[in-house]
């Protein structure tokens, strides 16, 4: 968990951030694993709404392998998924094989000296439970909490930190107010009842998980969007209102149940006159300050705070390096101001599915070349690695 003593160069390590602090990256498993073809996300793209994902990076196979590179770039921690429809592909039925790969996957992370974070769902349902609703359907709270509770027992001693959910409010959004992810719905009550549902089934998967072993620590990987705008009093208003709505609505209805927070950032909304900043390749703003904000804004919980993702795609990788070190200098802001960040995990190790996008938008640390599968590492990362090892 903790960085060496003496970094490279033999003199004494203090990089300026706390000693336990978590260093990486993180991938998700249908993002990055290949050869899944039972979730929802296959089906969708078999039926022509998404694009396919195939082999993807074949992380399944080539995991080792990448742990090494995450290893020589000085990363003491790392975050995955475990892919929901290997575990378990028919209800009720668990695939005992398939628990054993996720568990030869935390034995590599060991002997690596990097700390797993697992994420036990990461969008991608099976397809058993996405024909009954999913968590639209009554029961699909308790049906997602005896699979947290299954891999929990499983996993049992091998890890310490658990994400029960990965950004609820982004995944129901897209797929059931915007239609434009699984299961393509384009309804404000929907997405309102499942994100109620949302909040029950991390709430009854953390009761459940808890009682297999009370030194879990248990948590979500909420998105949440830095909201401000001008002097006008109604843009203050919008904007309030959506730090609410967006970020805040779901954090309360799970605020006895969550041993950490995990923020994912990505970007800030402005109300009234836009900000001009420089873009990413997805179009989003670049605005590392917000990082700050929306650390702050988590400080009356009481919760130590992880960040469990913050990237930009940048097929270049021009404005990688220092978006990073301008991220890390604003969270060591909030660090200073007594927000309890525990640790930063840069989206992604790998370059990868990006969704709805396919494969053409580039987020990694390492570069992916999806044909000959070889593995290059970004100029970025290891500005990413002196920064872990030198401080900012």
């Amino acid at each position: 968990m903790q960085l060496p003593v003496h970094n490279e160069s033999g003199t004494p390590f203090n990089n300026g951030f706390p000693r336990d602090f978590f260093w990486g990256a993180a991938t998700a498993s249908y993002q990055v694993e290949g050869g899944i073809e039972n979730n929802d996300w296959a089906q969708a793209a078999r039926d022509g709404k998404v694009p396919v994902c195939d082999r993807s990076t074949n992380h399944f196979e080539l995991f080792e392998k990448d742990f090494d590179i995450a290893q020589n770039l000085a990363h003491n921690a790392h975050r995955f998924s475990i892919e929901w429809s290997r575990v378990e592909p028919d209800e009720g039925k668990f695939d005992l094989e398939a628990i054993g790969h996720y568990k030869a996957v935390l034995a590599a992370l060991k002997v690596r000296g990097i700390t797993p974070l697992v994420t036990l769902w990461h969008f991608t349902q099976p397809i058993w439970f996405s024909n009954q609703g999913g968590f639209h359907h009554k029961k699909g709270p308790e049906t997602f909490a005896r699979y947290c509770e299954f891999v929990a027992e499983q996993l049992q001693g091998q890890v310490e930190y658990i994400i029960t959910i990965n950004e609820p409010l982004v995944w129901a959004s897209a797929g059931y107010l915007k239609g434009k992810w699984p299961p393509f719905g384009m309804n404000p009550f929907s997405f309102l009842k499942v994100v109620t549902q949302l909040i029950r089934a991390h709430n009854l998967s953390y009761e459940k998980i808890k009682a297999v072993s009370p030194d879990f620590n248990v948590g979500i990987a909420k998105h949440n969007i830095y909201f401000f705008s001008n002097t006008h009093i109604w843009n203050k208003k919008a904007a309030n209102f959506m730090s609410w709505f967006w970020n805040r609505r779901f954090l309360e209805g799970i605020k006895k149940h969550q041993d950490f927070i995990g923020l994912n950032f990505y970007f800030a909304k402005r109300f009234g006159k836009k900000i001009s900043t420089v873009k990413s390749d997805m179009g989003w703003d670049i605005f590392p300050e917000g990082i700050y904000h929306t650390l702050m804004e988590l400080k009356h919980y009481g919760k130590p705070v992880i960040i469990t993702e913050n990237g930009i795609a940048d097929h270049a990788d021009i404005l990688r390096g220092s978006f990073i070190r301008d991220s890390l200098t604003f969270v060591k802001k909030a660090l200073n101001e007594g927000v309890d960040v525990k640790g930063y995990f840069y989206w992604s190790l790998l370059d990868n599915y990006e969704w709805s996008f396919g494969f053409t938008e580039r987020f990694g640390l390492v570069e992916v070349d999806y044909q000959t599968l070889e593995r290059v590492v970004r100029p970025s990362a290891l500005i990413y690695k002196e920064i872990i090892l030198h401080g900012l």
